[in-house]
């Protein structure tokens, strides 16, 4: 008998030294940045106190901790969602004893804090995965995300907050992490810009064609008031001699008489500043300069009519993979393709966004924040506009972009895209099938 007391007495000190390592641990993840992140951040050091749970029977360690938090967006709009990712390079503890700790039972959590234009905190979350910590050896480093909307125009800082290690290694343990003499160093600033008004400039012409030396009256709307406005003739892309400058009375309207020569002209613009500008110009309004036709011929005239920006998807329904209960980890699968089709032939170009609710079904719900995609586009051969991707990272309740297209002098064409999806499904989330709404919006 007393032997089996002995052997249970080593047991349980075996278990208490195993507890109280896995409570300090830290749990481990890549720490490149998210695609499109910027490089403008640097490390930081801040004095750290981690509180290990009473079971584990070890005092609170104090040191320091070494973090960098990056951003998907320096120069963001205000209304913009900025994601964050907080990456913690040096833990201010190690593995305080002679034993092994597993692989994945660390799930970290944590805020960045905002200063500067814009305050507050950003939750930011880390996926359960570390890798194998060896006995009394360092702690792997281990990265966060989380997003904010922009709120406030200027140069919004963001410092390391406290963060929080949970790990589900024999028993639900947290173990707190508070910065000793908030705020941390700054790590990352971004530079956010006021939201542009909308581009309202209008352009209409008394005729839509003439002879060569014939004036066409312009008439300009919603330009900025009582300033100079070059009114030009084009041919396509390019801008003709035909060109006057005219200065727009105290309500921004213009009425210009322009003198149109060159028999190439297809339109004609208007536009603010030194060069064409499709945030600060309007146009073109088409107009055709009318050649005399010799004798015994025939004049063959042909229009092209613009159309719509439209957007079609090839289904409804996208399945991502199972994960195991007790395991977690991601759920992958791929939207279903869109198809996106601009024959306006205007000079604007188009963005398309995506939100999504969080997931829910019988046994609870899993957040917005955990999903994740990875964004393509193709352009169809021919298209004048090129496709921008959006980033890689969350998409969430805020949304993020998925595809774009920059505005131009001749903007258009046909674009797929996709994206891989992964949610992040925590490990003991409930047996069961949950679901959330993905709304896709093309402006």
């Amino acid at each position: 008998m007393a032997l089996t007391r002995s052997r249970a007495a080593a047991r349980r000190r075996r278990w208490t030294a195993v507890l109280g390592a896995t409570a300090l641990a830290v749990a481990g993840g890549a720490l490149a940045a998210p695609a499109g992140a910027t490089t403008t951040s640097q490390p930081v050091e801040f004095q750290t106190r981690c509180v290990p749970p009473p079971i584990a029977g070890i005092p609170p360690i104090t040191g320091t901790t070494t973090a960098e938090i990056t951003v998907d967006k320096a120069s963001p709009k205000v209304g913009e969602t900025v994601t964050v990712t907080y990456t913690i390079t040096k833990p201010a503890a190690s593995n305080p004893v002679d034993l092994a700790l597993p692989a994945d039972i660390m799930t970290p959590s944590g805020k960045v804090v905002l200063g500067g234009a814009q305050s507050g905190a950003v939750t930011v979350n880390g996926p359960k995965k570390n890798a194998p910590v060896p006995p009394k050896g360092s702690f792997p480093a281990f990265s966060m995300t989380g997003t904010f909307t922009v709120t406030q125009a200027g140069s919004i800082t963001l410092s390391p907050g406290d963060y929080n290690i949970h790990t589900s290694y024999l028993m639900e343990l947290d173990t707190p992490c508070t910065v000793l003499n908030p705020p941390a160093p700054v790590s990352e600033t971004v530079v956010a810009s006021p939201v542009t008004s909308p581009n309202t400039r209008a352009l209409a012409l008394d005729t839509a064609s003439g002879d060569p030396g014939v004036r066409v009256t312009v008439n300009g709307s919603k330009f900025t008031p009582l300033t100079d406005v070059t009114v030009v003739g084009r041919a396509g892309a390019a801008e003709t001699a035909d060109k006057m400058t005219v200065t727009t009375d105290s309500e921004g309207s213009f009425a210009a008489r322009l003198k149109v020569n060159d028999v190439a002209t297809t339109g004609i613009v208007a536009y603010e500043g030194a060069a064409w500008d499709p945030e600060k110009g309007a146009g073109p309004a088409a107009y055709k300069v009318v050649v005399p036709a010799p004798p015994n011929s025939q004049t063959i005239t042909a229009a092209v009519t613009a159309g719509e920006l439209s957007m079609t998807q090839a289904g409804d329904a996208v399945e991502l993979s199972s994960v195991d209960f007790g395991q977690g980890g991601a759920a992958t699968g791929n939207l279903k393709t869109v198809t996106v089709k601009d024959f306006r032939g205007g000079p604007a170009g188009w963005s398309l966004t995506g939100k999504v609710t969080d997931f829910t079904g019988t046994g609870g719900s899993i957040g917005a924040g955990n999903l994740s995609w990875t964004p393509a586009c193709t352009a169809k051969a021919g298209s004048p506009s090129a496709c921008a991707a959006g980033s890689s990272g969350p998409v969430g309740s805020g949304g993020a972009t998925l595809a774009s297209t920059p505005n131009g002098a001749l903007t258009g064409g046909e674009f797929t895209i996709d994206a891989g999806l992964s949610l992040d499904v925590p490990a003991f989330t409930a047996p069961g099938s949950y679901a959330g709404v993905l709304t896709l919006t093309l402006s």
